[in-house]
């Protein structure tokens, strides 16, 4: 069992829809931290069918495959964690303007605690 683990947000990798902004970055983070496993928030329908995004998404996962074959990856449902970010900023009363800022980093904390959970319980 992992103690000691914390969930925490390290950045919004902002990217336009240029992935080699987003590669780069990772690389860069790569080399300053010990990671071992990417873990991507898979966007579905509340059905559970695959969002136009999620084709995106797995555009971007093989691209990650093919740049890092030493990362595992691992895919999280991530409904409704932006929802809960959007609770969240809402219990702390964050100023509006500051919300958009900062709801992907939040929902990105709930797809890895959802992860860590996921892995603690197998």
């Amino acid at each position: 069992m992992n103690y000691g683990i914390t969930v925490q947000g390290l950045e919004t990798i902002h990217h336009n829809g240029n992935d080699k902004v987003v590669l780069k970055r990772l690389e860069e983070i790569l080399n300053e931290y010990e990671i071992d496993t990417f873990v991507i928030g898979m966007p579905l329908n509340m059905d559970g069918t695959k969002t136009i995004r999620a084709e995106v998404t797995n555009q971007f996962i093989h691209k990650l495959k093919c740049k890092f074959n030493k990362i595992r990856i691992e895919e999280i449902d991530e409904r409704l964690t932006t929802v809960a970010a959007h609770k969240t900023m809402n219990f702390l009363d964050i100023n509006k303007h500051k919300k958009r800022n900062i709801v992907d980093t939040i929902s990105a904390v709930y797809i890895l605690e959802i992860y860590t959970n996921k892995k603690k319980n197998n």
